[in-house]
């Protein structure tokens, strides 16, 4: 049942954001958009927030590129370095995606109420920091 859902919220999500013209755009790149611009600058950052090996962030980088979401911009501190830099594209695709889970949160509420459906994020939070305790590599249950 949870599965279910969460393909249904990304699904509705995906197609708001094909709707808007940002086709090829999964959930999935969305939300490694915003871990990106809330400060995960390189693919080790990215995979720690994400919860991915590197490899997998070096590739959602790569796609997110090629797709003109994310460009590597010279690091302040480092130039040897490059950090990650959402496009004004990306921002866009960021500000549609999060639109579009607010509207589903909003409709979630109205139909089982604002207090039950917190105290289910609340049951979801707990169950998720359980499993998340339990790992000891991304994937990988102790």
């Amino acid at each position: 049942m949870l599965v279910e859902t969460f393909d249904a919220m990304t699904r509705e999500v995906t197609e708001k954001l094909t709707e808007a013209g940002h086709a090829g755009l999964t959930v999935s790149n969305e939300l490694a958009m915003e871990a990106i611009e809330e400060g995960a600058g390189n693919a080790a950052s990215l995979a720690r927030h994400l919860g991915v090996s590197r490899q997998a962030a070096a590739k959602t980088i790569s796609t997110l590129e090629g797709l003109g979401y994310v460009e590597r911009a010279a690091d302040t501190d480092d130039a040897r370095r490059k950090s990650l830099q959402i496009t004004a594209h990306g921002r866009e695709a960021i500000a549609i995606g999060s639109a579009a889970f607010e509207q589903i949160r909003v409709r979630w509420e109205a139909a089982v109420g604002a207090h039950r459906a917190a105290e289910t994020e609340d049951a979801l939070r707990a169950l998720r920091d359980d499993v998340a305790g339990n790992l000891t590599a991304p994937g990988e249950m102790k």
